[in-house]
């Protein structure tokens, strides 16, 4: 995430505790707190007596004792994941081996060809070891107890990423695509920008009446945030093209203006999403590079 959204709805549960947010959804927090995981991963159990866990978190040991004491006496079916960042995934293969549930979700990452393009960092955070024994593709969907949940492809983040719709309560577990406390990271070669653009608009055609993030409190009116998460996206366009005409020909230079101010330690962050935009842009034909898009690479305006 690189931009810090103040307008939170109340987030108030400490890491391990358990917490009911509806009939059919309970809460757990991991204890994985910092600059890109807010207070922690959320990890949700969905259902009663047969249920399910979508992102169970990182494989820490109490967050994974915590899940395991809150559905005792019940049965876990599915273990469903909405990508594989680490924060996210490594949990499902220990849960299943201690349950014997049933991992389904995304697909396992696939480095890209061009994974030199931004060098290391990002490709790190993956979870190399996720294997799922069920891909969900956009629109399958799983039922057990009394309720389904939809897989919906929303590419943008990761390549990989899917959310989860949850028919019986209109809601939608939204992964790191949507969250109410900050906007995403979008790194490429693996993620895109494109992509991303493509997926909110996607959740704009969609009548989910509440988003759960992985990361931070609900999003409780969704079709009003994703408009303003657009907003936000089209601005920092918006000042990329103006450092583009102001003469601004790398992304350090533009990072520094944009983001002045900005935490050093979310720098990268920052200029792998000005990378993004600016391959979005050319994907376009509003911006062009001296070569092959690049972090390094020079940028110009092309005039409409």
């Amino acid at each position: 995430m690189t931009d810090r959204n103040d307008n939170l709805t109340s987030f108030d549960a400490p890491p391990g505790a358990l917490r009911r947010l509806s009939p059919l959804v309970r809460r757990i927090v991991a204890p994985n707190p910092g600059a890109f995981t807010y207070t922690g991963t959320c990890s949700y159990i969905v259902g009663e007596g047969d249920v399910g866990i979508v992102d169970p978190g990182p494989a820490d040991a109490s967050h994974i004792e915590a899940l395991l004491v809150a559905i005792k006496g019940e049965r876990l079916r599915y273990l469903l994941v909405t990508h594989t960042h680490r924060d996210h995934s490594p949990a499902a293969r220990i849960l299943k081996e201690r349950t014997g549930a049933t991992i389904a979700g995304c697909a396992p990452y696939a480095p890209p060809p061009d994974l030199e393009l931004t060098g290391p960092g990002l490709d790190a955070s993956h979870d190399r070891s996720y294997a799922p024994d069920i891909l969900l593709a956009d629109g399958e969907r799983l039922s057990f107890g009394a309720l389904t949940i939809e897989a919906v492809a929303t590419p943008g983040h990761t390549t990989n990423h899917l959310c989860f719709a949850l028919a019986e309560e209109r809601s939608l577990f939204t992964g790191d695509h949507v969250m109410g406390w900050a906007t995403t990271v979008i790194a490429p070669p693996d993620g895109s920008m494109g992509d991303y653009f493509a997926s909110l608009e996607k959740l704009r055609g969609r009548d989910d009446r509440l988003y759960w993030p992985a990361h931070g409190g609900p999003v409780k009116e969704p079709q009003r945030y994703l408009r303003a998460l657009l907003h936000h996206r089209r601005q920092r366009e918006a000042a990329i093209l103006e450092r583009l005409e102001a003469g601004d020909e790398t992304i350090a230079a533009m990072v520094a203006r944009i983001y002045e101010g900005f935490d050093s330690h979310l720098q990268r962050a920052a200029a792998l999403s000005v990378f993004a935009h600016l391959e979005d842009l050319i994907e376009r034909g509003l911006a062009r590079a001296d070569g092959p898009p690049r972090l390094e690479a020079r940028y110009f305006r092309v005039s409409e």
